[in-house]
């Protein structure tokens, strides 16, 4: 049995154990659908490291008394981070006018009601595997961030703000740049920062040239 198969299995069994809802066990029980696994395997698990804070089938209520089901939800201290798997064929070649209708109140029923989404098209998995691991990492990023910035001085949460942005390395000058202050003020703050394991050096161990948010 390969690594991810193995804590694959244990995440969704562990869910399982731990769900006393009749519907989301059952939904559960069925399997995960093919993006969604491919996603977990391809993109998320590499990027991530864990399956820490992430449910699949979600339950959440909607505005009409109804239950729907998000693919993967990513729940940090009680954040409402949503993952949603869009199949080419399913959302795109055949969605008809209602369906399409219905996708798009969804969204916007949820994000009203604070779910901030990561919407994935499945081709790009397959063929833009590094994008979408930097849109997991900023992904997490933002409610990681969230949750410490009010330890943080304004300007040291800007730098997060700037680094979650972005979705790559950055370097000092690109720092001074954003907060209109010099090369050598922001190369302190980015230091502050590593040395509080909120960034990490990506490329220059002497001068530490580029940063980006920690995984």
């Amino acid at each position: 049995m390969s690594s991810f198969q193995q804590r694959y299995e244990e995440w969704i069994h562990q869910q399982l154990k731990e769900e006393r809802n009749p519907r989301r066990r059952e939904i559960l029980a069925r399997g995960l659908g093919h993006g969604t696994v491919e996603y977990l395997r391809s993109i998320w698990l590499p990027a991530a490291g864990s399956f820490e804070h992430l449910y699949a089938e979600w339950e959440v209520r909607d505005f009409a008394g109804g239950y729907r089901y998000l693919d993967l939800a990513y729940r940090p201290g009680g954040a409402k981070g949503g993952i949603e798997i869009q199949g080419f064929g399913s959302h795109a070649r055949d969605l008809d006018v209602r369906r399409f209708k219905d996708l798009c109140r969804r969204h916007s029923l949820l994000s009203l009601d604070g779910w901030t989404f990561l919407s994935v098209a499945y081709p790009s998995i397959k063929d833009e595997p590094h994008f979408c691991k930097q849109m997991v990492l900023a992904f997490i990023g933002r409610f990681v961030t969230e949750r410490v910035e009010d330890e943080l001085s304004w300007v040291e949460a800007e730098v997060l703000r700037y680094g979650r942005r972005v979705l790559r390395p950055f370097t000092p000058l690109e720092t001074a740049r954003h907060l209109r202050v010099s090369v050598q003020h922001a190369r302190r703050i980015l230091h502050q920062l590593v040395d509080r394991h909120l960034l990490e050096v990506t490329s220059g161990q002497q001068r530490m040239r580029s940063y980006r948010l920690t995984e």
